[in-house]
C-alpha cells in the first residue's frame, strides 16, 4: 500500500479512528500533529488545489478556536491568502485529519470516504 501523510491531532477522536483505519488497510503512515506543527502556506494551498474542496471545508467550524475569533462572520470578508495564512498560523482551526497521498487529498473521516480512496 501507499505511504500516506496524515495531518492530525493525537487526542482527536476521529483521527484516532482514521489512522486505525488506515493501518487497517495497510497503509504506511507519516503522522503531523496539527497543533504543533501545521501545515505551511505553500503546502496548505497545496491540499486545497489536490482536494477539490472549497477552502471553507478545511476550517473546523464546530473547534473552540473558530468561534472564539468570530469567523463565521470574519471569513466572507477576507481573501483566500488571508484565510490560508490564517489556517496556517493555527492548527485548531484546521479540519482534522488531513490525508494526502502527494495527488488527492480528504479532509475529515468517513469510512464510506476512505473506502472510496484509500481503500
Amino acid at each position: 500500500m501507499s505511504k500516506l501523510k496524515v495531518y492530525h491531532y493525537p487526542k482527536c477522536g476521529t483521527c484516532r479512528s482514521a489512522v486505525k483505519w488506515l493501518e487497517a488497510h495497510g497503509h504506511e503512515l507519516e503522522l503531523q500533529h496539527l497543533w504543533e506543527e501545521p501545515p505551511a502556506p505553500d503546502e496548505l494551498s497545496r491540499l486545497v488545489e489536490k482536494s477539490g474542496l472549497d477552502l471553507k471545508k478545511f476550517f473546523n467550524t464546530s473547534g473552540e478556536a473558530y468561534k472564539e475569533l468570530g469567523l463565521k462572520d470574519k471569513l466572507p470578508a477576507m481573501s483566500r491568502e488571508e484565510q490560508i495564512k490564517l489556517l496556517s498560523s493555527n492548527g485548531r482551526l484546521i479540519k482534522r485529519p488531513i490525508v494526502t497521498d502527494g495527488s488527492k487529498v480528504t479532509v475529515g473521516f468517513k469510512e464510506d470516504m476512505y473506502e472510496e480512496n484509500w481503500a
